[in-house]
């Protein structure tokens, strides 16, 4: 492993993603000043294979080319394993800053000697805030009760505690979970913890790594003052249903119950789902009865194809090569 020799290495991994990096990389020139940083970037096999036009612009850049897609967490240690700062911020390719939030960033970990994953606070597209900044460790009830509505209804609730998000306090706040979209570590608490698990190909990695940082003692940190907007982290309800995906993220969150909690837990996870689907299929049912005078049907309908694949993956109705 390389010896630290700068303050930052900015981690990223692009997969058809060139539009989304080039306003990231401008936002991060404009706004970043008074770090020595270096930008790395780990091609997933991109099959639009225009990740070059990336170092004509930025020539800065290191771009490392995959052979084969890594998946998330895979393609995130091979960049770190290039990497030589200090600190290491993983990066989502679709984030854009609007303020010098990485010498935000960098000056908190700095002061917090326990630090272990440090985040901000994210902003949907519009500048609304993305409730996924922070997260309690997942649980069945929180899971089964993950509804925006009850999160910004009681923010405060144990079960989720999203309070932090609704301050813009200077104070670094002890947090369970940071969202893997924004992750600021040192670089010698990152290899510690044996870095991502690639035991995860696609969701829930930024969970495992969340938990391994807090089992091994050290804590992880929000810092409310400091922004960054995050394109692609909106509410599911704005965002058009892919069956693949949401099948992939339930089935990783199963893996990350097994290996934590054990199989029995796992199973139990897989049967609450289920029957939680179930009862938001009802609901979304009467609520479609009523659409377009209270609410709109189209919202309804994309809600319901989500819990539609969400019960047929509890009851075992997809098959594939992937172990699920």
């Amino acid at each position: 492993m390389p010896e630290p020799t700068i303050d930052l290495s900015i981690v990223t991994v692009n997969w058809n993603s060139v539009d989304y990096l080039r306003e990231c990389f401008s936002s991060i020139y404009r706004f970043t000043q008074g770090l020595t940083f270096e930008i790395i970037v780990v091609d997933n096999a991109s099959p639009t294979r225009d990740v070059d036009d990336l170092g004509v612009q930025f020539p800065e850049t290191r771009i490392i080319k995959s052979d084969t897609n890594l998946g998330f967490a895979g393609a995130n240690n091979l960049g770190f394993k290039h990497s030589v700062g200090t600190h290491v911020l993983f990066l989502n390719p679709d984030t854009v800053l609007q303020s010098p939030a990485i010498n935000q960033m960098v000056d908190h970990i700095r002061s917090l000697p326990n630090a272990g994953i440090l985040g901000c606070k994210l902003l949907n597209t519009d500048l609304s805030v993305q409730l996924s900044s922070i997260q309690k460790f997942p649980k069945i009830l929180n899971q089964v009760l993950d509804i925006e509505f009850l999160q910004l209804r009681w923010p405060g609730c144990p079960l989720w505690d999203i309070s932090p998000l609704m301050s813009d306090s200077q104070h670094p706040v002890e947090v369970d979970m940071i969202s893997g979209a924004c992750m600021l570590m040192r670089r010698e608490v990152f290899a510690a913890v044996n870095m991502f698990s690639e035991d995860y190909f696609m969701y829930a990695e930024d969970i495992d790594l969340n938990y391994k940082v807090k089992k091994a003692g050290y804590t992880n940190y929000y810092v409310g003052d400091t922004r960054i907007v995050h394109h692609g982290g909106g509410s599911s309800s704005r965002q058009k249903v892919n069956q693949y995906k949401t099948i992939m993220k339930y089935r990783a969150m199963r893996l990350y119950y097994r290996k934590n909690r054990g199989s029995s837990y796992e199973v139990l996870y897989r049967a609450a789902l289920g029957a939680s689907a179930a009862g938001r299929l009802l609901f979304l049912g009467l609520m479609y009865l009523f659409g377009n005078v209270a609410w709109k049907r189209s919202t309804v309908s994309m809600a319901a194809e989500k819990w539609k694949i969400i019960l047929k993956w509890a009851l075992g109705r997809y098959e594939s090569p992937i172990n699920n």
